[in-house]
């Protein structure tokens, strides 16, 4: 794509990656694509926000020089250091070299320790309030650590209304549109859930904090446009509300049943539980982690209340499959959530015991005793699993 003028005078410069399907490792699927998105001022001083992830540094900077010569740069700002935003630094500063360099004091140590060439930079070390007048705009900065790296912060625009807030707001969404107002609502809000839930959730205390401080600082936004997929311009306010929501744990009167099986005795009982769980007017989605992406589940985990985790019993442990789902619930450490655990087992038992501690080491109240069944479950034992997940409803409800 060509580069996109967003405001008067101000351009996104970005790049679409239609082929990625895994971010941060395989821990995060993004079956949609994504964009690395970077944004050029035109002003007295042309200035640059943020980079993009180095294999594309030439269609940035063909982006660049559909608009002006990359050597009239005066100013970079990195609002974030991470390879997909920095990594084409670089590329830019070679054809910018009079560009002075806009960050975070930890921005700047970690700049330092990413590219040897960094030590020839000109950097301008800011802290919120900072400001920096580029001509009939100035720029302020704010500082957001761990939103979501020590080094992160926002540039806001206050003649334009307009917020660049990196790795905030975002979703991996590629498209060949740019603005909320042209794309399917439910995919932009299936993947900016999926965004905050995969890499945002272990730090909800911060983004509350820092939702709290932005709206305190009393400034108006009429757009928000981040460093990863869609602009926001027609309803800013429904992200910023979405976050205050997923941030403070508010959930859904929803319930997952997350299971694996050997043999499909553990299966027949998340059935009975799901079913159990429905009959209560409960929305219950039921998932076979061995046949399911889990960073999907863990974007399901946002917005319900109730997480309910089985498995056959193998070594007097849960089933391998389930290890990377609760590797990755334990990191995340998702908000005001609550379980219980189930599963069958032969000569032993032990998987359900393991489910709970894991659960716990999350910070996800338990709130049943597990559920255990010996070999295959009969008609009775699957009614008991059914009363077993009508009991669990209430749980899920918003009492």
């Amino acid at each position: 794509m060509s580069s996109v003028e967003i405001k008067k005078g101000i351009y996104w410069v970005g790049v679409v990656d239609w082929d990625i399907r895994y971010f941060h490792g395989p821990s995060y699927s993004t079956h949609r694509g994504t964009s690395y998105n970077s944004y050029l001022i035109m002003d007295d001083q042309v200035t640059l926000v943020d980079a993009v992830f180095a294999p594309f540094a030439g269609e940035l900077m063909e982006n660049i020089r559909s608009v002006v010569d990359p050597s009239r740069i005066d100013n970079v700002v990195v609002n974030h250091i991470e390879t997909d935003h920095a990594g084409g630094l670089p590329v830019v500063l070679q054809a910018a070299p009079k560009a002075k360099i806009f960050c975070t004091a930890k921005a700047k140590a970690g700049l330092l320790k990413h590219f040897p060439e960094a030590k020839e930079w000109n950097f301008r070390v800011v802290k919120t309030g900072d400001t920096l007048p580029v001509g009939r705009r100035t720029l302020t900065f704010v500082e957001a650590p761990m939103l979501h790296w020590p080094d992160s912060m926002f540039t806001y625009i206050g003649e334009e209304e307009l917020l660049l807030p990196n790795d905030a707001f975002g979703q991996h969404l590629a498209s060949g549109h740019r603005f909320d107002d042209e794309v399917d609502q439910h995919v932009l809000m299936e993947e900016a859930a999926k965004y905050y839930a995969n890499i945002l959730y272990p730090l909800s205390r911060m983004v509350l904090k820092k939702l709290e401080e932005v709206k305190g600082m009393n400034i108006p936004i009429s757009m928000i446009a981040p460093s990863h997929g869609i602009i926001w311009r027609g309803d800013p306010g429904k992200i910023i509300q979405a976050y205050q929501r997923w941030a403070s744990g508010e959930g859904q009167e929803k319930a997952l049943v997350v299971y694996d099986t050997m043999w499909g005795s553990t299966a027949t009982m998340a059935r009975a539980i799901t079913e159990g769980l429905i009959s209560e007017g409960i929305e219950a989605r039921q998932y076979k982690i061995s046949k399911t992406d889990y960073s999907d589940v863990i974007k399901e985990m946002l917005e319900a209340r109730l997480v309910v985790v089985g498995s056959s019993t193998i070594h007097r442990h849960f089933l391998a499959s389930l290890s990377p789902f609760l590797d990755e619930v334990g990191s995340l450490k998702p908000v005001k959530r609550m379980g219980a655990a189930f599963g069958s087992y032969g000569w032993s038992k032990g998987a359900v015991k393991g489910i709970e501690g894991r659960l716990q080491g999350a910070g996800i109240e338990l709130v049943k005793e597990g559920l255990e069944l010996l070999w295959v479950p009969d008609e009775e034992e699957k009614k008991e699993c059914f009363e077993w997940g009508r009991s669990l409803a209430s749980f899920a409800k918003n009492k």
